[in-house]
């Protein structure tokens, strides 16, 4: 997608970066532009649709570059890098107005749009009657075209599509699959593989699914919560976000108190958790200086069929055990890091 769409010197703004489809979007040539409201950049903000795009600083940035000069809108469903919260469906509504006044497409990052839709049923005037097939139908009504990583909403191991609403660009998809991937009939997946992903998205879409899903997440965080120990509030989809910036207040930014704290819970106890914070927001490619997010965050991801309520309590302890002695967790150097998406390679040493 990026490819097809972007050209050098183009702006992508979007509802908070993601650092694979960010990558992407740099690698092209483009310049990614943050246009998410402002409320979730503050983990103690409340707000119930932190993943809104503030159409304000999308007005900006479109009469500063022209629209031509904008490609495509990145929207993310149930915002990954914000702690797992939802766009509105008012807001969209808002956002397709604009794109159409202005001639530019919609893309959705459609990875966890089940859960989004999910979240509008529950929070949002006017849904709670609606089957969440119905309003994710609306939501890809009023967008143009989508990437799917399916591991997560889908329930399956492996794969994901793109799909698009416009006739030019699916042949040029087509084409590069071809390249990439393998033919355009299966893309580099299996035919099981396929007809499981078929299956996952019917049963994703069912509610008896998404409130135990959604429960489950909702059960470890009421339990961190009761103990004090700081996360992304509201409570998000996919996982609990723990705030590392008021967990390790006394560890600078540069000495990644995330990564600090996903490394000692796993040395702790085993658990494998994800740091989304300077080492994920990578360098200013200008600087070469660490970005420095005012998100600075744990990310303990549920995956979805597979734990038991045990397993929750099991996490809940064990990062309350490291709460309690949170002043003696010390920040870690960096002695290796790749050229790309650092976070996943990137080595470390305690200081």
């Amino acid at each position: 997608m990026s490819q097809i769409l972007i050209k050098e010197g183009d702006y992508v703004p979007g509802n908070m970066y993601f650092t694979t489809t960010r990558l992407h979007q740099e690698l092209a040539g483009g310049i990614f532009v943050d246009v998410i409201v402002d409320a979730a950049h503050d983990p103690q903000d409340t707000f119930p649709f932190k993943g809104n795009v503030d159409l304000g600083k999308l007005a900006a940035l479109v009469d500063e570059v022209g629209a031509d000069r904008v490609p495509y809108i990145s929207l993310e469903g149930n915002v990954n890098m914000a702690g797992g919260q939802p766009f509105s469906m008012a807001n969209l509504r808002e956002l397709r107005l604009f794109c159409d006044k202005h001639d530019i497409p919609i893309m959705l990052d459609a990875t966890r749009t089940i859960e989004n839709a999910w979240f509008i049923r529950e929070r949002e005037a006017g849904y709670a009657e609606k089957p969440v097939r119905d309003i994710l139908r609306e939501i890809c009504d009023m967008t143009d075209g989508c990437t799917m990583s399916a591991k997560k909403d889908a329930l399956v191991n492996i794969g994901g599509f793109f799909a698009c609403n416009d006739d030019e660009v699916f042949q040029k998809a087509q084409n590069l699959v071809v390249v990439y991937e393998g033919l355009h009939t299966y893309g580099g997946m299996a035919g099981r593989d396929m007809e499981a992903m078929a299956q996952g998205i019917r049963e994703a879409v069912t509610e008896e699914h998404m409130a135990a899903r959604i429960g489950q997440v909702y059960y470890l965080g009421r339990k961190l919560e009761a103990a004090g120990v700081p996360i992304v509030e509201p409570i998000g989809s996919h996982a609990i976000f723990i705030d590392a910036r008021r967990f390790l207040p006394h560890i600078d930014q540069d000495e990644y108190p995330a990564q600090a704290l996903a490394a000692e819970l796993f040395i702790e106890s085993g658990i494998r958790s994800m740091e989304r914070g300077n080492v994920s927001a990578g360098r200013d490619p200008v600087t070469g200086k660490n970005r420095r997010p005012k998100l600075e965050l744990v990310r303990l991801t549920i995956p979805r069929r597979v734990y038991t309520q045990a397993h929750m309590d099991v996490v809940a302890e064990s990062v309350i055990d490291l709460y309690q002695r949170r002043d003696k967790i010390r920040g870690l150097k960096m002695v290796y890091e790749p050229d790309y998406l650092r976070f996943f390679q990137a080595r470390f040493e305690p200081l």
